[in-house]
């Protein structure tokens, strides 16, 4: 795995941060939050959907937040330190919301704009006790 210095590792914090973090002040939850589990399918050597599911009183970008969490626990999992997430359908039925993600691992930081270094996601979920795979 490719050391990361300096401006690297300040740009991924940045997109941490801003990826798991919400603008918006946040409003009084009505119902708690139930992680309620993630289906795992490999597609290809490299390429994985991941299904969560969250109800209660949910944010689209927690049900998001659910996904990158499982993507990248599931990463270190396989032995690689990175994900690129290519794509999230998301959907709201009955009071569940339901994330429907795709992501390619790899041992290297991967090309493309939405990469995730494992290591420091997984530890931001933990931190915001997000459930992982």
């Amino acid at each position: 795995m490719p050391k990361l210095h300096g401006a690297h590792l300040l740009c991924l914090a940045a997109i941490l941060v801003a990826s798991c973090t919400s603008t918006d002040a946040p409003a009084a939850r009505t119902e708690a939050l139930r992680y309620e589990g993630v289906e795992t399918r490999l597609l290809d050597d490299d390429l994985v959907n991941f299904r969560v599911q969250l109800r209660g009183d949910a944010a689209r970008d927690e049900v998001d937040a659910y996904a990158r969490c499982a993507a990248a626990q599931y990463a270190l999992i396989r032995g690689f330190g990175f994900a690129r997430h290519v794509r999230t359908n998301l959907r709201e039925q009955g009071g569940v919301w339901i994330a429907d993600a795709v992501y390619t691992i790899s041992p290297a930081l991967p090309r493309g704009l939405q990469t995730l270094d494992a290591e420091v996601v997984a530890a931001a979920c933990a931190e915001q006790g997000i459930p992982t795979v």
